[in-house]
């Protein structure tokens, strides 16, 4: 696995892991911003084929 794919998959499982915690303590804002951080970094794994596990 390169550099780029390893870097992508970390800030995909570290966003997920922070969009989780921000809707547990009820911060919808910063919900927000993590779900559209998350789906930016899923739309880049895509354009560039980095296959993301579910």
């Amino acid at each position: 696995m390169d550099a780029f794919t390893a870097g992508l998959l970390h800030r995909i499982r570290t966003t997920q892991s922070d969009l989780t915690r921000a809707r547990e303590t009820g911060d919808d804002f910063l919900a927000e911003v993590e779900q559209a951080e998350l789906e930016d970094l899923h739309r880049l794994a895509a354009e560039y084929g980095v296959e993301v596990s579910a």
